[in-house]
């Protein structure tokens, strides 16, 4: 039997079983029939945050950014296309840190922007600082291994 990984729908939040052979086949949630994979970063909430990074079995990375930031906006784009490049291996995610000060403070967050990569709901390492597009998939992909 083929072994199958939990990922969570970005827009509706379900959990859904995808067999690890096929993730690169995009695959559609079973509950909103969406695709699960977008190319894009996903939105995270405090009603969403817990869902998709504990639950998802696939790691996901998150910058912790905010709008007044400059450095922030200036590596949207790059973080935009890092998720084009590195679904379905990895989720990139983003969390608005005024919005949402509970969740930045819960991880200690004390510059943006701030990169974490979560494996199975725990944090196993942090970047802070603007990368570009190459930089970002290199130490995104150097995560993976």
């Amino acid at each position: 039997m083929a072994e199958a990984l939990i990922v969570v729908c970005p827009h509706c939040d379900a959990p859904n079983r995808v067999p690890e052979a096929r993730l690169t086949d995009g695959g559609t949630c079973g509950k909103c029939r969406r695709p699960l994979f977008t190319g894009h970063p996903l939105e995270l909430t405090a009603a969403n945050f817990d869902i998709h990074v504990g639950r998802s079995e696939l790691p996901v990375v998150v910058d912790f950014w905010a709008p007044w930031c400059g450095p922030c906006r200036t590596m949207a784009p790059a973080f935009e296309q890092a998720a084009r490049q590195l679904e379905p291996r990895v989720r990139l995610a983003k969390l608005n840190t005024e919005a949402e000060p509970a969740l930045a403070g819960r991880f200690g967050i004390r510059s943006i922007p701030t990169l974490a990569v979560f494996r199975e709901g725990k944090e196993v390492t942090r970047q802070s600082g603007a990368m570009d597009t190459g930089s970002l998939v290199r130490w995104i992909t150097s995560q993976l291994r």
